[in-house]
């Protein structure tokens, strides 16, 4: 896709004058960095970092009985839940594949927000409209909201000061007000820090975002863009889709069984993967630390006594720890554990690494 053919944020000409360089990704133009990735990511593990993520889709399910029905096709249980909360969840094949991961607001039973990664929007929208009843609608709202993250442990600080509320529980979120304009904040993040999500409207998006510019920068802390984001999920070990989840990769084989309401009736690819989950995946996601000096990235096959025993889904330097890490989907049958040593194959070069089980660093998020 060339840069001409790449969807825009609402704030596109505001990253552009705050100096950001950008990087297509998953169909739009999307900031890299301002000041600098490993800044970025250092001020929203210390301080507190601003993320402009609104190429994320937006969907709503309304209708009698539509939180039902949502829950009858995505993998979490929202019975664990209740109106005012959000959940992680999964969108499956009948083989069990993902096709995207996901976050449900349950906002009542006759309404669930839904919020899917860019480019798998209309995919997930249009699997819930295959087979919504009669009284259900599934609306696509890509350009209805923007979304910004707050993150880090000056993030209630920024959310104070501009009369925004903070006094809410993990995965909580509420409708609140800044200056009239209406503005979804949740307790949510893909960082590993305290923080916050804000979706304001589309229209309304450019003033929020100004204002948090200026909070922020009052805290302490930066605008981060999609490299930061980038670095700080994966030493959570937080999947990405395309990388630790895909059609092609199951919530067993990347550890996300915990997203998933074994114990409902019914969700799309549930009887693939109970039968997985009793046989045991044939691969598992594992975390990689390199023990000498090397980058690690996606798609690089992982050996142990020169053998391949899996390959890796995601990998960047890790600007906390100062060395390379990775995500990787190693072979089950190889039964290595954390602790273990295995080298990367690093364009012919071998890289020692060290098996370990994510987060690379503490969390923060609760």
């Amino acid at each position: 896709m060339t840069d001409t053919n790449l969807l825009q944020g609402p704030i596109h000409d505001v990253h552009v004058e705050l100096g950001a360089t950008f990087a297509p990704f998953g169909g739009w133009a999307m900031p890299v960095s301002y000041a600098g990735t490993v800044g970025e990511h250092i001020a929203t593990r210390t301080t507190v970092g601003l993320f402009d993520v609104s190429h994320l889709g937006k969907a709503t399910v309304r209708g009698a009985g539509a939180a039902a029905f949502v829950n009858s096709a995505l993998t979490n249980d929202l019975g664990r839940i209740r109106p005012g909360k959000a959940q992680y969840t999964l969108c499956c094949t009948p083989e069990g594949g993902v096709i995207d991961d996901l976050i449900a607001y349950y906002v009542g039973d006759d309404e669930v927000f839904l919020v899917p990664n860019a480019a798998n929007t209309a995919a997930v929208v249009a699997e819930l409209r295959k087979v919504a009843p009669e009284a259900i609608t599934v609306t696509d709202e890509h350009r209805d909201y923007a979304v910004f993250a707050v993150q880090g442990p000056k993030s209630t600080e920024v959310l104070a000061a501009l009369g925004l509320p903070t006094e809410m529980a993990y995965m909580a979120y509420t409708d609140a007000q800044w200056q009239g304009r209406p503005v979804r904040v949740c307790r949510t993040g893909y960082t590993g820090e305290h923080g916050y999500e804000l979706l304001p409207t589309w229209d309304d998006a450019e003033a929020v975002f100004r204002a948090l510019v200026e909070r922020v920068r009052a805290a302490g802390g930066e605008p981060a863009g999609l490299g930061a984001r980038d670095t700080l999920r994966t030493e959570m070990g937080y999947p990405l889709h395309g990388h630790e989840l895909s059609v092609d990769i199951t919530p067993n084989q990347a550890r996300t069984g915990w997203a998933v309401g074994w114990k409902k009736r019914e969700f799309w690819g549930k009887a693939a993967l109970e039968q997985e989950k009793a046989d045991g995946p044939r691969r598992t996601l594992l975390g990689l630390k390199a023990l000498d000096r090397g980058v690690l990235r996606q798609g690089q096959t992982v050996l142990r006594d020169g053998e391949p025993v899996g390959e890796t889904t995601s990998g960047t330097f890790s600007p906390s720890l100062k060395v390379g890490i990775a995500l990787a989907l190693l072979d089950t049958d190889a039964k290595l554990e954390p602790g273990d040593e295995v080298e990367v194959d690093v364009r012919g070069r071998k890289l020692r690494c060290a098996v370990v089980k994510p987060p690379f660093v503490e969390t923060n998020t609760k």
